[in-house]
Formats: C-alpha cells, sequence, structure tokens
C-alpha cells in the first residue's frame, strides 16, 4: 500500500494511524497545486478528485476520503484497538464523530485557509468554529481521548485539524481541555513521527 499526502494537511490523520498500527505502507508526497506527485506521476490520473489523502491498494486500487482511510487502515490492523468492531454500536459512535469531524470541523477550517475570501467570511468561520470548539471541550472535559482512555482514529483525525490552528493563529487558551488535548495527542510518538517525517517538526 501507499499513503499519498501533503505535509501538514488532513491526510496527516491517516499516516498517524499507520503508524500508531505499526503497518508498512509507502508514504508519497504530492504537490496538489502542481498535480503531481514527488516521483513525478500525474496524481490526477491517480485520483481523479486531485486531494489527498488517497491510499492505493496492493490491487492498484485507490481509495480516498481521509475517513473511511483511517477505518480501513485500523482494520488491517485487527486488533480492535484504534477502530472498533465493524458493526458495533461502539464502531457507528466512533463513525459519527468522525463524520462531525469531517463535515463540521474539517469543512470550517477550509474557508479560512481561503485567502480569496472577504474577511467578513473569515469572521463567520472563527465564530462558527468557536461554537463547536465549545461543543469539544464539553466533550473532552476530563477524558484523555473521544472515547474516554482509548486512542481511536477519531483522535488522529480531531489532532490533525485541531493542529491547524497553530498555523492559523487560532488561541485555544479559553477552551483549556482543547489546548491540554492537543499538547496530549501530539506527544505521541506516533504523531511525532509523523510529523517528522511530513517536515512539520524537527
Amino acid at each position: 500500500m501507499k499513503l499519498f499526502y501533503s505535509p501538514g494537511a488532513c491526510s496527516l490523520s491517516p499516516h498517524i494511524v499507520l503508524r500508531e498500527a505499526g503497518l508498512k505502507v509507502d508514504i508519497e508526497k504530492v504537490d496538489t497545486k502542481a498535480g503531481k506527485t514527488a516521483s513525478g506521476a500525474d496524481f490526477r490520473a491517480l485520483n481523479p478528485k486531485g486531494y489527498v489523502p488517497a491510499l492505493q491498494l496492493d490491487d492498484g486500487s485507490i481509495l480516498t476520503e481521509g475517513a473511511v482511510i483511517v477505518q480501513y487502515l485500523a482494520d488491517k490492523k485487527g486488533d480492535g484497538q484504534l477502530v472498533p468492531k465493524a458493526g458495533t454500536e461502539e464502531r457507528y459512535r466512533l463513525q459519527e464523530w468522525l463524520t462531525y469531524i469531517a463535515t463540521e470541523i474539517h469543512k470550517s477550517f477550509g474557508l479560512l485557509w481561503n485567502k480569496n475570501l472577504a474577511e467578513s467570511t473569515h469572521t463567520f468561520a472563527r465564530e462558527a468554529l468557536e461554537k463547536k470548539f465549545d461543543f469539544l471541550a464539553r466533550n473532552l472535559e476530563g477524558k484523555q481521548f473521544l472515547f474516554g482512555d482509548r486512542f481511536t482514529v477519531a483522535d488522529a483525525y480531531l489532532f490533525t485539524v485541531l493542529n491547524w490552528t497553530n498555523f492559523l493563529n487560532i488561541d485555544l487558551g479559553r477552551w483549556s481541555p482543547l489546548k491540554a488535548y492537543l499538547e496530549r495527542i501530539g506527544s505521541r510518538p506516533a504523531v511525532r513521527d509523523a510529523l517528522r517525517a511530513e517536515g512539520r517538526l524537527q
């Protein structure tokens, strides 16, 4: 298998998961603006959507969408630690979190990365994120991870998007559970290894 990624992008989430799972997966950097992989391949020929992450399976087919890829990788590990067993209520609860992170948190950040949008749009996006941060902080109060004392693929995804606050000058100080969570997840060896491999950590 091969994971196509861009440094610090949402592809960091499956990158963290593959390292947490100890899977032997090749990684290849992608310049999404140029549409080229580090080896010079046409990325859009591999993934017509044009964005990361994309996971090339052993048969050459491509799996996309981060929330799906992290579950696929965790299921490959097969020990039920990073993702609950398929068909259980726990698995649906995890998918509930993954969907919320993807549609409500991730997409809200997307507006802030777009420098061509009006400042009023950025203000709207920040205010919307603040309400979601309130919700997340309440859910993380007194817990190590989204599922209590257990790190899952949902934590890999939430860490990835919350980490963007460091690059967008968003102070998490008023959400102490989120700030502590970001620091706690960021100190995990697999997370640090993934960041280092992507050139985001010395």
